[in-house]
């Protein structure tokens, strides 16, 4: 009989390469933020809204770092990261040309259900990245009305552009967009406490509420809500998809050293069907349903 992590592994044999990636294109933000886009065709052709690359960062750091993956296409996926700590700072410093080891694409990716195809997105800092891959993946099934809602308290990694997709229940004062997913069709809008142009004055959280309490019934009735983001924020989703009684999925961030589930260091507590249990954010998540979360 084989354990859970032999069963785990064996589920994810063949779906996780390694790639030397080629660095196509790398582009500088304020507040220390990069987009970067990496040549690993065979990463990018198998991930999913929601899956993640674990990518060495330099030739002198032997540990990966876990990066959600933002877009896919072609040959070639992007990252949008923040410099926080040595191995982000090595690898902002690389150079178009440059290359890094990939292993990926890794994890459970948001699942959308066709019942409710009012898909509420929201993402929050470094948690924005799987909500512009998942937009991408839905805005492709005309079934499908997704809906996003980013938040940051530093300057967002793209320049503020008015959006001409209106959302019902907010306010016309709040109007700046993130442009891909304008130029996508898909209504967004930006929330932060920093006083941005045409940004809602508030948390992430605070906009979504509002949006929600001015839906009826019917509307709530077909919603699902997606979220990644920080662990403050996500509970406070969660409480929220609860509130209004709407399904809702969140994607949890973990310090991680294999990500691939052997040194299980990434456990979170998630209520299953057998009781509490230590799940792997990397393999059995790193999305999980918000209400078996034990926050």
């Amino acid at each position: 009989m084989i354990s859970a992590a032999q069963e785990s592994a064996q589920k994810n044999r063949g779906t996780i390469f390694v790639e030397d990636g080629e660095i196509i294109r790398h582009e500088a933000f304020a507040g220390e933020q990069f987009i970067q886009r990496i040549r690993a065709p065979r990463c990018a052709a198998a991930a999913s809204a929601g899956s993640f690359a674990h990518i060495t960062c330099d030739e002198s750091l032997p540990m990966r770092r876990p990066l959600s993956i933002m877009r896919a296409q072609d040959d070639w996926f992007e990252i949008l990261y923040k410099t926080v700590g040595d191995g982000l700072r090595l690898l902002s410093q690389k150079k178009t040309g440059d290359r890094v080891s990939v292993l990926g694409p890794i994890g459970i990716p948001f699942q959308p259900d066709t019942e409710r195809p009012n898909a509420l997105l929201i993402g929050g800092g470094v948690g924005i990245p799987p909500i512009v891959f998942l937009a991408d993946a839905l805005r492709r099934n005309d079934h499908f009305r997704p809906l996003a809602m980013l938040g940051s308290e530093i300057p967002f990694p793209f320049d503020l552009i008015t959006s001409r997709l209106e959302i019902d229940g907010v306010s016309d004062a709040i109007s700046s967009t993130m442009p891909l997913l304008e130029s996508w069709g898909i209504p967004t809008r930006l929330t932060s406490l920093e006083g941005y142009s045409g940004c809602f004055d508030g948390y992430v959280t605070d906009l979504a509420d509002k949006f929600l309490s001015a839906q009826n019934t019917a509307s709530l009735e077909k919603t699902k809500v997606f979220a990644c983001g920080p662990t403050p924020m996500l509970k406070a989703i969660a409480a929220l998809a609860s509130q209004y009684n709407i399904p809702c999925e969140v994607s949890l961030e973990e310090f991680m050293a294999c990500a691939v589930g052997g040194c299980a260091g990434c456990t979170v507590l998630i209520e299953t069907p057998e009781g509490p249990a230590m799940k792997r954010v990397c393999v059995d998540g790193p999305v999980f349903d918000a209400a078996t979360v034990v926050w």
